[in-house]
């Protein structure tokens, strides 16, 4: 799970050391969120707080740019059949993530460790917060606040053992995470009662209406 979150990191500071190239990007932001003092978020505050050289920077764009146009030539291919395709893809995704993570220093990996582990407190912290408002919007007992913690553990334990399980497609992915969601569902009907159900339900987010193709 450690090498995974440090791929993804790593990958994320490439897209951020690509996007600092481009200062009109920092226009296009929406005007209510200009003036925020809130805490900042994101592979561009991770890419601060590991202080990139110059050097690492421009390394990390070059790489960005040669993945890019390695992963256009992939897709130009037409020659070959869609197993090896995939096969293909694979290898240079694993290519271009060693790449990115030999760009980096002893100290600097140690330092993403650290923001993982903080990252994840912090995520515990989010999901007791989440439950303690359903408890009071609901009106849950003990027991069953208690059996949608363990329902939420059990869930991020399968969803992680299906992500790190590198011998299984996207597809296969894709219709398992289904699978998993609808057995979620399934068991928190099982721990609420009717009217708690029907209350959660109406305080859903709305999606967004489709808009009609013209």
């Amino acid at each position: 799970m450690k090498k995974i979150i440090l791929s993804a990191l790593v990958l994320s500071l490439a897209v951020a050391v690509k996007a600092q190239e481009i200062p009109e990007r920092k226009m296009q932001r929406p005007m209510m969120h200009q003036g925020h003092k809130g805490p900042q978020h994101g592979p561009g505050l991770a890419m601060q707080k590991l202080n990139l050289t110059e050097e690492q920077k421009a390394k990390f764009k070059a790489q960005h740019e040669n993945f890019r146009k390695q992963m256009e030539e992939l897709k130009k291919n037409e020659d070959i059949t869609v197993k090896e395709w995939k096969s293909r893809m694979k290898a240079l995704h694993q290519e271009n993530k060693e790449k990115l993570q030999g760009i980096l220093t002893a100290d600097q990996k140690a330092q993403i460790e650290k923001m993982k582990s903080e990252h994840k407190a912090m995520q515990e912290v989010d999901a007791r917060a989440r439950l303690e408002k359903m408890k009071i919007h609901l009106g849950l007992s003990d027991d069953q606040a208690a059996k949608i913690d363990k329902n939420r553990k059990e869930m991020a334990e399968k969803m992680k053992a299906l992500h790190e399980d590198a011998k299984m497609d996207m597809e296969k992915k894709k219709e398992k995470m289904k699978e998993l969601m609808k057995e979620q569902k399934e068991k928190m009907k099982s721990i609420l009662t009717e009217e708690q159900m029907k209350k959660m339900q109406e305080h859903k987010p709305q999606k967004p209406p489709k808009r009609a193709a013209i």
